[in-house]
């Protein structure tokens, strides 16, 4: 307490000094609220004191049992009438800053105007305690909005970083463990085809035996255990087993060690649970709090994007080491296929060497020698023989010998020599001196009787001619580095076969023989070519045939086949007027997606896949047929009710909504169809495929990945889209489109600070039209772009006014603008034709404009920062990934989406007070402003103030009105 003249100290008593400063030494709010009760005396028995450093959240009594039957909105009812300067005797204002810090006496007793000093004395020592806890409390919360922002990077480093997956994972838990307590932790992965869970990691300090990391286990094995509920239920959970029985969707059943405190968050992505992060505690319950479980959600996303982008990675790893070793695989097979080729060509033309020795007019000495020369070409011939039979049979001739170790052979009589061995069982002979030896003991060779020195290694082949055997060749070897093989074998007997030919050849009236023989196989052989060339004209007719009535990729017929069943399904309809078909027209949903991404080969397997679905669908009669691209049609012959057709265009949902394995990838695909009913009112092919295309557009229109029954109602409303799309163009030409506007404001006193320009468009017979009525005819008919430049002269030229004292208007663009280079110089040109300063202008981008071309937005993005122009992020947290566009683009400004305000200020405001706190912290950490959008109530303005939000938007504060409006009443209140 102070006093401005020593005369006041002088003035108050003994006793009152003494209360006064027991208050101003008290060291806490709840000290200093019950000294003051002990002086206000025994009167004020029903007096406490409600107190909050950021009303009117953290509000606490004294005394302390107040605080459960405390009524919040009584006591701010109370508040609100003091501050405008009513009297109350229910309450005294001892503190009101007016940014959040608040303390009130209520009840106060009769005699309490007695205690003016100790009543001043408490709200000044009350507004300096609340005041330190309020700045304490924004100190701790920019500290950890700063920390888990250094969370979130460094979990980006590592997904991106060349670490492998555990040294990641363990760096994972590091940075989860400086968030929070961590000891205990693990992340799991969920495999829905398979129900099982595979735990990528796994640190628990009190149960070893848990699963190993990198193990998979199946559900059944911990059916209603705690993470077992967190990836079925998919939400998270938290407290102790008593606290987490009450939060699972059916019975708890524990397995693994019990923990005192638990607290598990699942990885979501598109709703769909992929995994889960867990933390437990065993030595101290209540670790875990709701700052710890938003934390750990916020952080999961992150965890589950550096996964996936590690497996991403290790599977390309391994995809490039398999196709290498497939290339190497490929590179042996291709050098052992280059080897026998050459191998090959060497034989062959050594045969042919042998083919020409008959036809070259020579001695038959220099013919053998000729012969012994390409042999050694071939293999190791230094010892060479050629042996013939005679003529009567009986006798063994050597006409051609070369030895190193032995003389030239005599004629012999037949015996049991190797030679005639050969010659006698017609098959090469391929041995060594012990198997010589084993031969000989069995009987069927004379080796140790045989003239001249002992092979080490002996090869002989038999020479075959057209009566059987002539005679035979053989090569040996007397050295012990030199042994023939099986290989050796067979390539001397491809050239016995040659040689044979050869010797018989130089006999001319065989030479004849042979001659007759080969007219009569020519003129065969040319009856079986024409015969065959015959056939394959017929082939090819029919080839043809099938060919144009038939799809080459997917083997289907194709238009011209459907339309030629069509015209005989509708002539048919002439003869028998109760008979019916249907005609279903479909397309493959996200196809161009799919081609774009995967690539055109991956595209033709998909429609290839399904084709086959498609045939799978429906029975012999009918007819799938592709007609163009990813567009389909299926004609169902002879059907009784339209309930048919649209029973087999569910069995084609329910095919198509299976997943693909494409080009390495599951793809979800589906299918958006029209159903036209064939009967008597159809003449021509044409108005039946114009109806199932006009259900087909209405089936996309609706949502996709359903089927449309046509009926007249589709006809009036694609003539009232074509309608449209003229009054538009009309609409262009007469500028019938204004600008409205809403302000942008500061929540603190709802003060404009800029307005959003949104299009109405003043239609000469229905009045003012929103966007939602027209833009999506205009985009589809490409108008939005004309629409769009002629939408931002008439904002710029109707702003002026409304900026003339400062602040900004906010311009939404289009996606489609940011394909072109110039959009900026265009956009700079029209502010200086209108006169309309740049600096004052703010364009709106989505996240899927960031998402298109990031490169070429963030250039355009720049180069506008340069000239003033600044860029806001519409609808954010929406998006992908919206902490990575607010780090890499040039923005100024992002606006929270409205899906994050609408439960601010209700009993479901806890998710969305923690999301919209990290994105304020966020933002305020990058130096990014932040408006909230879709403020409807006082309420979500209040809460948004509370949490430091500067500046907001919505009904609260004015619906979109002409500036004229805005003009002459700056907000609406």
């Amino acid at each position: 307490m102070t006093f401005e003249h020593p005369q006041e100290l002088l003035r108050t008593g003994e006793a009152d000094l003494h209360r006064v400063v027991s208050i101003l030494s008290a060291d806490a709010p709840g000290r200093v609220a019950s000294a003051l009760l002990e002086a206000l005396g025994p009167a004020a028995d029903k007096s406490y004191v409600v107190y909050s450093y950021a009303w009117p959240q953290e509000v606490h009594c004294w005394p302390e049992h107040c605080e459960a039957d405390l009524d919040i909105l009584a006591v701010d009812s109370r508040l609100l009438s003091l501050r405008n300067g009513e009297t109350s005797a229910e309450a005294v204002l001892l503190s009101d800053d007016e940014q959040g810090v608040v303390a009130l006496l209520m009840h106060p007793p009769a005699e309490a105007a007695a205690h003016a000093a100790e009543l001043r004395a408490a709200g000044q020592r009350l507004r300096e305690l609340l005041t330190s806890q309020r700045l304490d409390h924004s100190i701790s919360h920019f500290s950890q909005a700063e920390q888990l922002q250094h969370a979130l990077f460094a979990i980006a480093d590592m997904a991106g970083s060349d670490l492998d997956m555990t040294t990641m994972l363990r760096g994972l838990h590091g940075i989860v463990g400086g968030l929070m307590y961590a000891e205990n932790f693990y992340i799991v992965m969920y495999d829905r085809e398979r129900a099982a869970l595979q735990f990528l990691y796994f640190i628990d300090t009190v149960d070893f035996e848990g699963p190993q990391p990198g193990s998979e286990i199946p559900m059944s094995a911990i059916e209603r255990g705690l993470t077992w509920y967190l990836v079925t239920d998919g939400r998270p959970m938290m407290g102790s087993l008593t606290d987490l029985a009450g939060q699972t969707s059916g019975p708890l059943h524990l397995h693994g060690a019990d923990c005192l405190d638990w607290l598990g968050v699942p990885m979501l992505r598109n709703g769909e649970v992929l995994g889960g992060v867990v933390v437990q505690s065993y030595d101290e319950p209540g670790r875990f709090g709701e700052r710890e479980r938003a934390l750990l959600g916020f952080v999961a996303d992150h965890i589950l994007t550096a996964v996936e982008r590690k497996r991403s990675q290790e599977q390309l790893e391994y995809r490039v080491a398999e196709r290498t070793r497939q290339l190497a695989e490929a590179n042996t097979d291709l050098q052992k296929q280059i080897a026998e080729r050459l191998r090959a060509e060497h034989l062959q033309a050594a045969l042919y060497r042998i083919a020409a020795l008959a036809n070259v007019d020579e001695s038959i000495d220099r013919f053998y020698a000729q012969i012994h020369e390409v042999v050694a070409e071939l293999l190791n011939a230094e010892n060479f023989y050629i042996a013939l039979i005679t003529d009567d049979g009986g006798h063994l001739e050597f006409p051609y010998f070369v030895d190193t170790a032995d003389t030239a052979k005599p004629r012999r009589p037949l015996g049991k020599g190797l030679t005639e061995y050969v010659i006698r069982t017609g098959q090469p002979l391929l041995l060594d001196e012990p198997e010589a030896l084993r031969m000989e003991e069995r009987g069927e060779i004379a080796w140790s009787t045989t003239s001249g020195a002992p092979a080490v290694s002996w090869l002989g082949v038999p020479l075959l001619g057209q009566h059987g055997v002539m005679g035979a060749i053989a090569v040996q070897s007397y050295r012990s580095d030199l042994y023939y093989d099986e290989a050796d074998a067979e390539l001397l007997t491809f050239v016995s076969h040659q040689i044979a030919n050869s010797l018989q050849r130089r006999n001319s009236a065989e030479a004849l023989r042979l001659l007759n023989a080969e007219l009569e196989q020519r003129v065969y052989d040319r009856t079986q070519q024409l015969r065959e060339q015959i056939a394959v004209r017929e082939r090819m007719e029919a080839q043809l045939k099938h060919q144009v009535m038939h799809d080459a990729l997917t083997g289907l017929p194709n238009r011209l086949y459907l339309q030629d069943r069509l015209e005989r399904e509708i002539a048919m309809l002439r003869r028998r007027p109760d008979r019916r078909f249907a005609l279903l027209y479909l397309d493959v949903d996200r196809f161009k997606l799919f081609n774009d991404s995967l690539g055109h080969l991956a595209g033709d397997d998909v429609l290839k896949e399904v084709s086959r679905r498609l045939s799978d669908c429906v029975r012999e009669p009918d007819v799938v047929a592709r007609l163009s691209g990813d567009e389909f049609a299926i004609l169902l012959v002879d059907i009784n009710t339209p309930h048919d057709a649209c029973g087999v265009a569910q069995r084609v949902q329910d095919a198509m909504q299976r997943p693909m394995s494409i080009a390495g990838r599951d793809l979800q695909t589906s299918s958006s169809i029209g159903i036209a009913i064939g009967d008597s009112r159809y003449q021509s092919t044409d108005a039946i495929l114009h109806d199932a295309d006009t259900a087909l557009y209405r089936a996309k229109a609706a949502g996709r990945a359903r089927f449309v029954l046509f009926d007249d109602s589709l006809q009036r409303q694609a003539m009232d889209v074509l309608g449209l799309e003229h009054e538009l163009r009309a609409a262009i030409a007469a500028g019938e489109f204004e600008p409205y506007f809403q302000p942008l404001v500061r929540l603190g006193d709802s003060h404009a600070i800029g307005y959003e320009a949104l299009i109405r468009w003043r239609h000469p017979t229905r009045g003012i039209l929103t966007p939602d009525k027209f833009l999506p005819v205009a985009e589809e008919s490409g108008l939005l772009e004309a629409i769009d430049w002629q939408m931002y002269r008439l904002a710029c030229a109707a702003a002026a006014p409304l900026v003339k004292s400062g602040g900004f208007i906010t311009l939404n663009i289009s996606p489609r603008h940011f394909q072109n280079d110039d959009f900026d110089e265009r956009l700079l040109r029209l502010t200086a034709e209108t006169g309309f300063d740049p600096s004052k202008l703010r364009i709106e981008v989505t996240e899927g404009t960031l998402l298109g071309d990031p490169d070429a937005v963030a250039k355009i993005l720049d180069r506008l920062r340069v000239a003033c122009v600044e860029a806001a992020l519409d609808d954010f947290g929406t998006g992908y990934s919206s902490l990575g566009y607010v780090h890499r683009f040039p923005l100024k400004m992002i606006k929270i989406d409205r899906s994050f305000i609408d439960s601010l200020g209700s009993d479901r405001s806890q998710r969305s007070s923690a999301v919209v706190g990290a994105i304020l912290a966020l933002a305020h950490s990058l130096g990014v402003e932040v408006v909230a959008e879709g403020i409807e109530t006082e309420l979500q303005r209040q809460a948004l103030v509370a949490m430091g939000c500067m500046f907001g938007q919505g009904y609260l504060f004015g619906r979109p009105k002409p500036a004229e409006h805005w003009v002459e009443a700056p907000a609406e209140g």
